[in-house]
C-alpha cells in the first residue's frame, strides 16, 4: 500500500538507485540488435498536431475517406483511436533480418486493429504476442487480433498469474475486473506459454523479464483497494506479480525497456533488467509508469530522481503515468522526455 505522505528531497536522495548485491543467478545473454522500432498502437491520448523528429514519427489526421454526410464531399478525416489502454508493436532488426512482436492489445476489441489498419500495419506478420500482465485494459484487443489471425497458431508469452480474478474497491462499491480465460485464448488459436522466469524471444534478441525483483524502498505497488480472489476470499493485491517488461539491447547504446503499466515500479524494472543482462546503460524507457492518482503521487519525486540519475536518452511515458508525473519528468529530463500518442513510432538505431 502506498504511503500518502509527501516525498521530500531527502526521501528522493535515499531512494536513488543503488547496486543490488551479487549477480543474477541466471544471467541472460541478450544479443544486441541494430535497430528497434516501437509503434504505439493504443495509448490514452492521440495528438494529431505532434511533429516528427529523428527519434519519433508521429501520425496526424488521415485522408478524408470516412463517410460523414454533413460535409459537402460526404466524407471527413479522422485520427487514431485513444482509450485507457496500451498496445505496442515492437520490430527488431539484426543485420538484414526483422522480426515483430505485439506487446499488449489495448482495452477494446476494436481500437488496436483499427489503428493498425490506419497505420497500414499487417498484424498477420507478427511473430508472437507478449502480455505485460492480466489487467483488461491490456488484453481487450486480443479479440480483434484473433479475428485477424483466424485459426493460425500464434505464440503468446504471459505470466501464469494473468488468470487471477481482481477487483477495485471504491466508495460506490467498485467493480470486478474482466478476467482473462485461458480456454478462450487457446480456443481462438493462441499458443499460450506461461513463464514466471525470464524468457528470450526472437532468437535471443528480446528479453521478457518474468517476475521482477522489488528492491526499492518507495515503489510499494497498488493500494488496498486493488484486491485479488484467493479462491476463498478477497485480499489486497499490491504486487500484481504477473507484471513484466520487454527489454532489448541496442548495440552501442544500452537497454531499451518497454512497460505496460510498470506495476513493479519502473526503477525496480530497470534495475532488474540491468542485473539480468549485465548491461548498465539504459538508453530508452517507453510505456506506462503507473504514477497517476493520489496513492502514487508520493512516488513521483523518488522515481524521477532515480530516472534522472540513470539518464536515458529517451523517455516516453504513456498510459497510466499521469499528468503530474508527466510534468515532473518533462521538467527534470527535458531533452529525453517525449509525449506519447497513439500512432507514434520510436526508431532507435545502434551506433
Amino acid at each position: 500500500m502506498c504511503d500518502s505522505t509527501n516525498a521530500t528531497p531527502r526521501d528522493a536522495a535515499e531512494s536513488a538507485p543503488r547496486p543490488v548485491e551479487g549477480e543474477a543467478v541466471d544471467p541472460i545473454s541478450l544479443l544486441p540488435v541494430d535497430e528497434i522500432r516501437i509503434t504505439t498502437l493504443v495509448d490514452n491520448a492521440f495528438d494529431a498536431l505532434l511533429t516528427s523528429d529523428q527519434r519519433a514519427t508521429r501520425t496526424g489526421f488521415g485522408p478524408a475517406d470516412t463517410p460523414a454526410g454533413q460535409f459537402e464531399t460526404g466524407h471527413t478525416s479522422v485520427g487514431l483511436m485513444a482509450e485507457h489502454g496500451f498496445s505496442a508493436l515492437v520490430t527488431v532488426r539484426r543485420g538484414e533480418r526483422e522480426t515483430r512482436l505485439l506487446f499488449d492489445a489495448g482495452l477494446s476489441p476494436t481500437a488496436m486493429v483499427s489503428n493498425a489498419d490506419r497505420l497500414e500495419i499487417d498484424l498477420t506478420t507478427i511473430h508472437g504476442v507478449v502480455l505485460s500482465h492480466g489487467h483488461f485494459d491490456h488484453a481487450g484487443g486480443l479479440a480483434g487480433l484473433a479475428g485477424r489471425l483466424g485459426r493460425n497458431k500464434m505464440p503468446m508469452v504471459l505470466h501464469p498469474e494473468v488468470w487471477t480474478r481482481r477487483r477495485l474497491l471504491a466508495p460506490d462499491g467498485g467493480y470486478e475486473m474482466p478476467t482473462l480465460s485461458r480456454r478462450a485464448l487457446t480456443g481462438e488459436g493462441f499458443d499460450v506459454i506461461e513463464r514466471r522466469q525470464p524468457s528470450l524471444l526472437l532468437n535471443g534478441s528480446v528479453l521478457i523479464t518474468g517476475e521482477i525483483d522489488r528492491t526499492t524502498d518507495f515503489e510499494h505497488g497498488m493500494p488496498a483497494q486493488h484486491q485479488a480472489w484467493t479462491g476463498a476470499e478477497w485480499r489486497h493485491d499490491p504486487l500484481v506479480i504477473d507484471d513484466q517488461a520487454l527489454v532489448v539491447h541496442l548495440r552501442g547504446q544500452g537497454l531499451v525497456v518497454l512497460t505496460g503499466c510498470g506495476h513493479a515500479g519502473v526503477v525496480n524494472i530497470l534495475r532488474h533488467a540491468q542485473r539480468l543482462t549485465s548491461v548498465d546503460r539504459v538508453h530508452a524507457v517507453i510505456g506506462g509508469l503507473h504514477l497517476s492518482g493520489p496513492a502514487f503521487e508520493p512516488v513521483i519525486a523518488p522515481t524521477v530522481a532515480a530516472l534522472t540519475e540513470l539518464a536515458p536518452q529517451l523517455i516516453a511515458p504513456g498510459h497510466c503515468t499521469g499528468w503530474r508525473a508527466q510534468h515532473t519528468l518533462a521538467a527534470a529530463l527535458p531533452d529525453a522526455w517525449m509525449p506519447s500518442s497513439s500512432g507514434t513510432t520510436y526508431r532507435l538505431i545502434s551506433t
